[in-house]
Parts: structure tokens; C-alpha cells; sequence
């Protein structure tokens, strides 16, 4: 592979904005990564992407924040010159110019290596800066430069005067006190003897410090062999195994002189990978003593002003010093005496060895990931070619893998490992810029990088189609994984030299059979879109990993198999609901807790002032249910009332305390790291946020432990080549994060079949022959779908997708990860318990109660239906007075509830007790009229007022002055006096009458807008066709609330029979 040609000057700076801009993100990705993988390897060399100091045409050398910043002319390249055995660099053409320029030399791939012919060198100022370059007169002023004015400071300063007062004081002192006086030859005698005595002490304790010193110094440097007893060090140390539980060998990784490493002498090997090593790992090399100061006392700050060791300060030097000079056990002591020994040992190797024989030793030496030790198996491993051959595209990313070879994998992270060598480049350009030109000892000529090239290598490096080398292993998944933590533990060389052996925790047989399940169950789902599957399976009472599936086939290309999904973060689903209501639990809800799963806005961010169009959640299946107690809610995976759960968690802790409350802090308490943005909405409960299989697995697990965590473990024991034990896993106790109580009320639930029947049906493949908690989760595009499960004995979780993000077809949850996990779960408790699993234990301070079915209240008299239900014994139901159907009196005018001081126009009536504003309007629909028809309401639903009647409120003003209740009328004209006012909110009035003391109807005799403010007559009533009996006559006004009163008389009316 070679380096393409130029980009053209116009597009270099905007590609290299772009690239710098990158890499910047894939450094904050690579250390995001080694987090998740618990990679934390001690850095080589900080790779501060993104401060650039560049000549530029400013006053002083300007410290850059971003590429943005970067001038125009900011980079020297190598040109031929003349050959006088000199070098040469010149400034890069303006970028930026008006008028397109030919191509400079600058954007040109670096120059053949070899003789360059020699070019003057330009002029430079007194701060080593390029000047710019002289132009041609073709005037008296035509190559004078415009020089800045300095601006004028318009603040004027005032000197203060000092007043004479002072001054004689001083005189007067300097008389009494100065040279000649007594009290000045006694001091100045004094001063002399304290002086002449510290003097002497600090040349004393110099001598003594100085002397231990030394001694320390010459104690340490005899115990460091020459240099070839270094190559023969090298040369044998031996291979790490890695084991199963049961002692079954998964993988050796191979002593370098076995497998793939061939030693070559530094002349062997390109100049551009040096300069790329160099660049990355340690860029003051050729200069420094072995190790640097100021790197070291950087990270001692670093590392005390953050109350641990958080920053490293290695160079080649002393990488090579732990590879090969100090016992695996110290080289992982992360301590300040053990970093001097390394610092002493790197600066007596510099003094016995050249820098040629370091850097050689350091290139053989060094981890290039995939079974690649050293440079020259590295070009073959990854190119097919000599490492004296690479060019800078090849160089440099081989240069970026050794700081972290487990997460720079170009097979499983493809896009991470080539963001790293666009950060080698640009790190290259900033050595570059600050040595004009990279040195390196085994070529003539400086390496010099420019903007140009690093776009364009990078750009080259973005389609090179790697050739994968399979690894023969037994669950590479797996393998990978536990190597990975091995670099957690060990420094990154240390491993493959030690001869360790590592037990793990991993079953063969469950590991077997999920990898069957998996493969088997993908194949089946092939017609659905999709490809791939991942499954891990804890021991909830150690935290034991005894299974893990990445991937339905490692080696398939063509669905990323070598990806591992157990890890990888993907959305969950609505199988994170659990954690929302388990937040919710410690808040004080209940599995009896009402929520009313009706059409519901929120605003997105859960923040009342989110300017932005509301968030409308909807169910799977697209309807409304109601109210659902929390048991229902859950175990039907109903969206709506998990948005309202999650709305009254909260998504954040509130800022106004002190208190970790939100739902971020206790799924981080559960163990979810992956929740780390600042912008979730109400979605995240229906999987909005992206969490890893292992992590949601070892979730599962607190609530099979009875809410004690346990963090999954991968590795039990570790033995050095001795047998001698350097590491070795104690199962804790565990953290108690959640409540025992609320442990067994979410099991509870989640093991409910008949709760579940009405979404899931009462033979769904959840329904196990034994209690198990389940819990199901799609996205609602369909990428992802997870079952999570367990029982006290095992939790297990499961993903099916395409690590591609390539939607699956009408596969849910429920069809597609949900046989895998329940083929996997019988087979797990048949092996674990001989089929019979432990049943939940129910804690002490739980309790039954019978509640209202439908309202999850104490049952009230109205309540149509009761059920049991458990509760913590200090989170009892609410009582019968909360719950859905009470009688109340009301005030008719108001629509308030009456009270003492308005008890005039009372009515006594059944009343819905909903609180949710949603609700309210959905009991007024079709379907929620229906509902409350269904459950004791008449079709007109009268909810519960919220407020209580007082005398400040507005009252009607009612009367019949004439005729009087109970009247017996005997005339055939009857005139009916009356007033029909309010004091305020006046609509209208409707005088009627109806048949009987009881009338079932009424017709109207009058009505009219305007109040009747005084009693006067208001109707007069022929009576005359009336028959004889009991009428009412009603007098009716309304208000502009809605409200109304009303008073009523009784009439006999016995009008006699004409003569």
C-alpha cells in the first residue's frame, strides 16, 4: 500500500479540521471503552490531541484549543535543496488564499527517503520563528509590512505621593539603626553565625541524602544485566493460560518465540514507523536520560491532586525496563517507590545502551494485538510485508495499537482502531511542528508531517480491507473478554510474558448449550431479518459468569460476529420497566399503586417548562386500559403508566438536594454505568437509553439476590508460572441497594403469570414449569429485542438484532429473544438443581392484604371485586376513604364539596375519586363511560370536586314568596311570586312543573337571562284544565361555572268542578 497523492491545498484544512475534530472524539470513545471493558492500562504518553503550538504570523508562539485556531502557514515540510549535507524546511502555502495556487510541495506525500539535496534555510526571527517571506519591490513602500500600533490605554493612573512624615520616620531609624551602630553590628553578627550554622547543616544533610542516594542508585543498577542478557530474557518467558471452572484449557496466549515474531535489527525497520513511535509513546526520546522529569511531576500532580494513581509518565525506556527488567508482580505495583526503581533502572540502561539498541529491543518487544509480538510479525500480521517497508498510513496505525491491544482491535473495533491512528497522525503533526521535523536516528533525513498528509493517509487508511487471521480458541467471545481484564489487572506487556494461569468462571456445559440455543433459534428467525443473538447467564449469589455468547457465529463476517453484544451497548426495550418501579417502590408506590393508562401528554424532558410539542406515549398494542394496579402495569409491559412511573422517579437527582433520588443514580446503584448523556426524556423507561447485556444481566441478579449486588466476575483465581496465587476472587456479601422487601414485590411480578395473561396469554413462553421472573423488551423499530430473566438459583438475559442496527421484521421480544432464554433457563436449572429450583423467599416484612381489584385500595362498599395482594409492612394500601367510588355532598352552585358555611344547596351523590387530569378527561370519552358504567357510575360520571365550599364563594338567591310548599290551590289562576338571582356567575333561570310530589319529567312554564332580583310576579299559571292531585312546581337557575340550584313547592291543587 502506498500513500496516495495530494489532496488539493483548498480541501486540506477542512479535512484536517474534520480529522483533528475525530480524533478528539475517539480519544474520549477509546477511554470511554476501556471503562466499560474495565481497561484502565497505565499510559505510555498522554495523547493531548488538539493544543497545537504553531508558528504563525502572530506576535508570540499562540497555544491553539482546536484545528479551527490553526493560521494558514503553520507546518514545514522536507524539499530538496542543494546538497550541502543540511536540511531544509519551508513554510506551507497560505490555504486559505483568494486565488486557487498549483499544488505546493507541503500537501505531496513525505519524500523519498535518502539523500536530499540541500535548500537554504529561511530566515527566522529571535524566537527561532519563520519569517515571511520577502516579496519583490516594485516600489518604495511595496514590501513594507503594516505593523500594528499599540492602542492607547485610555484609564489614567494616578501615582500616590507618600507623605514626608514617613520618610523622617525612616531617616530617623537609619540613624539609630544603621551601619556604624551598636544594635546594626550586633544583628549583622548574629545573622552571620545563624547563616555560617544553616549553611553547614545543609551541606551535611546534602552529603548524607546524596550518599543514600547514590547507594540506592548503585544497589539497583547492579542488579541490571547487560544487553544481550536482556535479548535472552526476552527470549523466554513463558505462555498464559486461560481456563474454564472446571480446568479445561480455552487458550493459551503463545510465548512470542513460538508463535508469530521475528526479530529485526532497527535498520530493518521503517523510519516512519520510529517517528510514529516516537510521536505516540515518547516524543523527547532522543534526548532525555530514560526517563522525563517533567512528564514524571505532571502525573505526580495529576495523580495527587486526584486522590489516586490516574496518570502515568512512562517512556520507551521504561516500558522496556517492566517488560523485561522487573518481576510481573512488581511491573503492576501502581506505586511512587516502584516507579523510581523503574525511572533509576530506565536511566541506567540509557547510560550502558545507545538509544539504537533501546528502541530496537522496545520495536521486538513490544504487543500489536492478534498474536502479533513485535514490528516485523505486526506488517505481516495485518499487511503481508516487511516492517522496512511500511509506509505512513501502515506505520502509523500500527504505532496507535500497543497502548491498548485488546480495545485496538481492527476485528472487533474497527471504527475505534482507526480513530486511533488518525490520532497517531495528528500527534505525529504536533511533533512535527514543535522539532521541525520528527528526528530519527536510522534514516539521513527527517520525518516531516503536514496537514495535507495526515488527511490523506487517514482518508487511505478508511478503505483498506483488512484480512482476518482466525485465532484458534475455544469461545472466543469469551476469551477475548477475560483477556481484556487481564489487562485491568496487568500491565499490557506483562501478560504475555508470565506464564500465568487463569481460572474463570465459565461452565462448559451451560456454555455449550447456550451457544446451541442461540445458533439454533437465529437460524429460525433467518426469514425476520435477523442474524445475530448474544446470551449471559450469573450465579446471583457470587456474581459467577457461567455463560456468555457474544455472538451467534464468531467467525461470520457477514453478520460482525466478532463483535461481542453482550458488551456492546444497545437499547433495552421495555426490559429496564423493573428498575422504573423498583425507583418507584422507594418512593413510597406499591404493587397496588393505580395508574390510569389513558391518553397522556408529558413534556419530553420531564421538565414542566420543555418548550418543545408535548411526548405521547402509546401501548404495543395500541390501546387503553384504564386503570391498572402497578402489578398489571408491569407485567403487561404497558408504555403509558411506565412514562408516568418514570415521570414521578424523576429522570435526574434533584438539584434542590443533597439526595441521589433520580433514576440515573439507582440504576448506577444497580450497576448500569452506560446511562451517562444529560439529555434522557420520559422514553428512557421504554429503552431510550442504550445499557450493555451484562449489565442488565447483573441488574436482574440484585433482584434474584434479594436486592444485595454482586458484580458479575469473570476470573476466580489467578497462578503465576510457580503456582503461586497473585490473584484470587472472594465472593462478598454484597451491597444491599434495594430493599429485600421490594426484591420480592418486583419478583413477585415479574413471576406472575396470570398477571401477565392479558398481553401475553396464559401459555406464553415465559410461563416456565417453575416460578421464574421474566421480563420482555423491543424497541419500536424493531433493532433490538431482550428477555431478561431469573430465579434465585440463575439470572439470565438475552439480545436478538443485527449488530448493524438493521431492523428485524414482526419480531418482538416475546417471539424472538424469549425461546432463547427459556430453552436456556430449563436447561440451566436442570444441570444447576436437578429441576428443582429455589422458590422466592417471601422476607419477614412482607405482608398480605385484601384489596379492591380495581381501585388497589382497602376495599370500599362499592368496590364490585377484592383480591390479595403483598406490601411492604410499612407501604400498606391506601385506605377505603382514597378509593375510586365515594358518596360525598356536594354544593350544586359551586360544584364544590359542601361544607358548614354553604350548606343550603346540598346534594348527596357517587362520586369517581380520580386525581390524574388525563383521567379525568378520559372518563368523559366513550371508553371511559363505558368503564364507569361497567364498574358502578352512572353514563354521566360526577367526579370529585377538589375544593370545599366557603362563604367568600358566590351563593344563589332562590325563593317562592307565593305560592308556599304544601299550598292547596283552589283558584284557576295561579300568580306565582318568586326571585331567581346569585350574588355572582348569574346564566340563567327556567320556572317548571312536573306531575306528583316525585316528577319523573317537568315541562316549562318560563324562563329567561335576566336575574329576578326582588320578589315580584313572575308567572300566571291557568290551572283550569288541571286535574285535582299533587303537582311540584321548580324554580331552576344556572350559573356561568356550570353549577346550579334549584327550590321546590308542593301544590294540591283541588280546583272545584264549574256549576
Amino acid at each position: 500500500m502506498t500513500t496516495q497523492e495530494n489532496s488539493s491545498p483548498k480541501d486540506a484544512p477542512e479535512r484536517f479540521k474534520d480529522l483533528l475534530k475525530k480524533a478528539e472524539l475517539a480519544e474520549k470513545q477509546a477511554e470511554q471503552l476501556a471503562e466499560d471493558m474495565e481497561l484502565q492500562d497505565e499510559p505510555t504518553r498522554p495523547s493531548q490531541i488538539g493544543e497545537l503550538t504553531v508558528p504563525s504570523d502572530v506576535d508570540e508562539p499562540t497555544k491553539l484549543s482546536s484545528v479551527e485556531d490553526v493560521p494558514a502557514q503553520t507546518k514545514t515540510v522536507l524539499l530538496e535543496g542543494e546538497d550541502t549535507g543540511g536540511k531544509q524546511t519551508l513554510p506551507i502555502a497560505d490555504y486559505e488564499a483568494e486565488t486557487a495556487a498549483p499544488p505546493s510541495p507541503e500537501l505531496t506525500p513525505p519524500p523519498p527517503l535518502g539523500d536530499t539535496p540541500y535548500t537554504p534555510p529561511p530566515a527566522i526571527d529571535t524566537r527561532g520563528m519563520p519569517l515571511p517571506p520577502r516579496r519583490a519591490s516594485s516600489g518604495g513602500e511595496s514590501s513594507r509590512q503594516a505593523v500594528r500600533s499599540p492602542r492607547k490605554s485610555t484609564h489614567v493612573y494616578k501615582t500616590a505621593s507618600r507623605p514626608n512624615s514617613r520618610l523622617d520616620t525612616f531617616k530617623k531609624w537609619w540613624k539609630r539603626s544603621g551601619p556604624g551602630s551598636w544594635n546594626w553590628q550586633q544583628g549583622m553578627g548574629c545573622f552571620l553565625r545563624m547563616g555560617v550554622l544553616g549553611l553547614f547543616i545543609g551541606v551535611v544533610l546534602a552529603i548524607i541524602v546524596g550518599s543514600i542516594a547514590l547507594s540506592q542508585y548503585n544497589k539497583i543498577a547492579r542488579d541490571l544485566p547487560d544487553i544481550e542478557d536482556l535479548r535472552e530474557q526476552a527470549a523466554h518467558f513463558e505462555t498464559t493460560r486461560i481456563l474454564d471452572r472446571e480446568g479445561n484449557e480455552l487458550y493459551e496466549i503463545l510465548d512470542p518465540t513460538a508463535g508469530r515474531r521475528t526479530y529485526v535489527p532497527l535498520e530493518e525497520i521503517s523510519p516512519y514507523l520510529v517517528a510514529a513511535t516516537v510521536a505516540t509513546e515518547d516524543s523527547h526520546f532522543y534526548s532525555h536520560p530514560g526517563y522525563d522529569a517533567w512528564a514524571i511531576m505532571r502525573a505526580f500532580w495529576q495523580n495527587l491532586t486526584s486522590e489516586g494513581i490516574v496518570s502515568g509518565a512512562s517512556t520507551i525506556t521504561q516500558q522496556l525496563t517492566r517488560m523485561l527488567v522487573l518481576t510481573p508482580e512488581e511491573s503492576t505495583r501502581r506505586t511512587y517507590a516502584r516507579k523510581l526503581r523503574e525511572a533509576i533502572l530506565a536511566a541506567e540502561i540509557t547510560r550502558r545502551y545507545s538509544k539504537d539498541e533501546i528502541l530496537e529491543l522496545y520495536l521486538n518487544e513490544i504487543y500489536y494485538s492478534n498474536l502479533a509480538y513485535g514490528i516485523e510479525a505486526a506488517a505481516q500480521t495485518y499487511f503481508g510485508i516487511s516492517a522496512k517497508n511500511l509506509d505512513l498510513a501502515q506505520a502509523s496505525f500500527l504505532a496507535g495499537i500497543p497502548q491498548l491491544p485488546a480495545v485496538y482491535d481492527v476485528y472487533t473495533n474497527r471504527d475505534l482502531t482507526l480513530r486511533r491512528q488518525e490520532q497517531v497522525l495528528v500527534l505525529m503533526y504536533q511533533l512535527s511542528q514543535e522539532q521541525g521535523c520528527i528526528y530519527v536516528s536510522n534514516n539521513q533525513q527527517d520525518i516531516c508531517i503536514g496537514p495535507g498528509e495526515v488527511a490523506t493517509v487517514a482518508e487511505e487508511m478508511e478503505n483498506y480491507q483488512f484480512q482476518y487471521r482466525g485465532i484458534e480458541m475455544r469461545y472466543p467471545h469469551w476469551v477475548n473478554y477475560i483477556h481484556s481484564l487481564l489487562e485491568d489487572l496487568y500491565d499490557a506487556q506483562t501478560i504475555y510474558r508470565s506464564g500465568f494461569t487463569v481460572y474463570t468462571t465459565l461452565d462448559p456445559g451451560l456454555q455449550d448449550a447456550a451457544q446451541q440455543i442461540v445458533q439454533e433459534q437465529i437460524a429460525n428467525l433467518a426469514g425476520h431479518s435477523v442474524g445475530n443473538g448474544a446470551l449471559v447467564a450469573v450465579r446471583p449469589n457470587t456474581g459467577e459468569i457461567v455463560a456468555m455468547v457474544g455472538s451467534a457465529d464468531f467467525g461470520n463476517e457477514g453478520i460482525q460476529g466478532q463483535i461481542n453484544m453482550s458488551i456492546s451497548p444497545r437499547q433495552p426495550g421495555s426490559s429496564i420497566k423493573p428498575l422504573t418501579y423498583l425507583a418507584a417502590f422507594e418512593k413510597g408506590w406499591t404493587p397496588a399503586t393505580l395508574i390510569w393508562d389513558v391518553r397522556s401528554e408529558f413534556p419530553p424532558s420531564g421538565d414542566p417548562n420543555d418548550p418543545r410539542p408535548p411526548y405521547v406515549p402509546v401501548n404495543y398494542d395500541e390501546r387503553f386500559h384504564g386503570p391498572v394496579t402497578v402489578r398489571y402495569a408491569l407485567a403487561n409491559s404497558y408504555n403509558i403508566p411506565a412514562v408516568k412511573t418514570l415521570d414521578y422517579v424523576g429522570i435526574y437527582d434533584n438539584p434542590l438536594t443533597s439526595e441521589q433520588d433520580g433514576f440515573i443514580s439507582f440504576a448506577r446503584r444497580m450497576g448500569i454505568t452506560t446511562l451517562t448523556r444529560d439529555d434522557y426524556g420520559l422514553s428512557l423507561t421504554l429503552g431510550g437509553g442504550d445499557v450493555t447485556l451484562l449489565e442488565m444481566t447483573g441488574a436482574y441478579a440484585v433482584m434474584a439476590n434479594g436486592g444485595r449486588r454482586i458484580p458479575p466476575v469473570a476470573i476466580t483465581k489467578i497462578e503465576d508460572h510457580e503456582k503461586n496465587v497473585v490473584y484470587e476472587y472472594h465472593p462478598p456479601m454484597g451491597e444491599q441497594v434495594i430493599r429485600p422487601e421490594h426484591a420480592y414485590l418486583i419478583s413477585s411480578i415479574l413471576s406472575d403469570n396470570g398477571a401477565r395473561t392479558p398481553a401475553f396469554g396464559p401459555n406464553s413462553v415465559l410461563n416456565l414449569p417453575f416460578q421464574a421472573a421474566a421480563k420482555t423488551g423491543t424497541t419500536n423499530d424493531f433493532r433490538d429485542n431482550w428477555t431478561m430473566g431469573y430465579t434465585p438459583n440463575i439470572a439470565v438475559g438475552v439480545w436478538v438484532g443485527n449488530a448493524d442496527y438493521t431492523p428485524m421484521q414482526h419480531t418482538s421480544g416475546l417471539t424472538g429473544a424469549a425461546p432463547i432464554w427459556a430453552s436456556f433457563m430449563q436447561t440451566a436449572i436442570q444441570q444447576l438443581t436437578g429441576g428443582n429450583p429455589s422458590p422466592f423467599v417471601k422476607p419477614a416484612g412482607v405482608v398480605e392484604r385484601i384489596i379492591c381489584a380495581v381501585s388497589g385500595t382497602e376495599p370500599s362498599a362499592w368496590c364490585p371485586s377484592q383480591r390479595g395482594e403483598y406490601f411492604a409492612a410499612d407501604q400498606l394500601p391506601l385506605p377505603a376513604s382514597d378509593d375510586l367510588w365515594q358518596e360525598i355532598l356536594t354544593d350544586t352552585w359551586t360544584k364544590k364539596l359542601a361544607s358548614p358555611a354553604c350548606d343550603d344547596y346540598q346534594k348527596a351523590r357517587l362520586a369517581l375519586n380520580v386525581d390524574d387530569p388525563w383521567a379525568k378527561k378520559w372518563v368523559k370519552t366513550s371508553q371511559g363511560k363505558a368503564w364507569a358504567k361497567s364498574v358502578g357510575f352512572s353514563s354521566n360520571v360526577f367526579l370529585v370536586p377538589y375544593g370545599v365550599c366557603t362563604a367568600n364563594d358566590s351563593r344563589p338567591k332562590l325563593e317562592f314568596s307565593s305560592p308556599r310548599d304544601n299550598d292547596v290551590i283552589t283558584s284557576a289562576i295561579l300568580k306565582i311570586f318568586a326571585m331567581a338571582d346569585a350574588t355572582s356567575n348569574f346564566k340563567s333561570y327556567r320556572l317548571e312543573y312536573g306531575q306528583g310530589k316525585d316528577p319523573a319529567s317537568w315541562e316549562v312554564l318560563k324562563e329567561g337571562d335576566n336575574p329576578i332580583t326582588e320578589p315580584s310576579e313572575i308567572y300566571a299559571w291557568d290551572l283550569s284544565e288541571f286535574e285535582a292531585g299533587w303537582v311540584t312546581l321548580r324554580l331552576y337557575i344556572t350559573s356561568t361555572e356550570g353549577g346550579y340550584a334549584e327550590m321546590s313547592v308542593h301544590l294540591n291543587i283541588q280546583i272545584p268542578t264549574p256549576t
